[in-house]
């Protein structure tokens, strides 16, 4: 038997060492406004609708391990050198880069040390 599908992706959690920084630094990567969480102590970055995604919430707490970052988000731009410029600017530090003929990224890690990676394509 088939069930429908009732379920969407809403939010991803993200454990920090400071909400209100790191929540900071998405919003800014991503254009998007952040909030206060509708728990005590996180922080949010809102979407600014379906297209930018889901909403991230950013939860303190004192038992982060980066090393252990088992969401990595992939952020897709035609802009690729001036987005690694402002990136950086915030705070993104460099890991890995990848340069293909039909594909360049570039794995960072954010101010306390996830990793995301910033890809655009190449024409064919």
């Amino acid at each position: 038997m088939t069930h429908p599908v009732s379920v969407s992706f809403a939010a991803l959690n993200i454990d920090c060492t400071d909400s209100d920084a790191l929540a900071g630094f998405w919003g800014n990567a991503l254009g998007r406004p952040v909030s206060p969480g509708k728990v005590a102590g996180d922080t949010a970055v809102d979407a600014a609708g379906h297209e930018s995604g889901p909403r991230m919430i950013f939860h303190t707490t004192s038992e982060v391990n980066p090393a252990n970052n088992r969401f990595r988000p992939i952020l897709v731009t035609e802009h690729y050198d001036e987005e690694i410029e402002r990136l950086t600017g915030l705070g993104a530090k460099p890991v890995n880069e990848v340069n293909l003929p039909e594909v360049r990224w570039t794995t960072l890690a954010d101010p306390e040390g996830n990793e995301f990676d910033l890809v655009t394509w190449r024409p064919a």
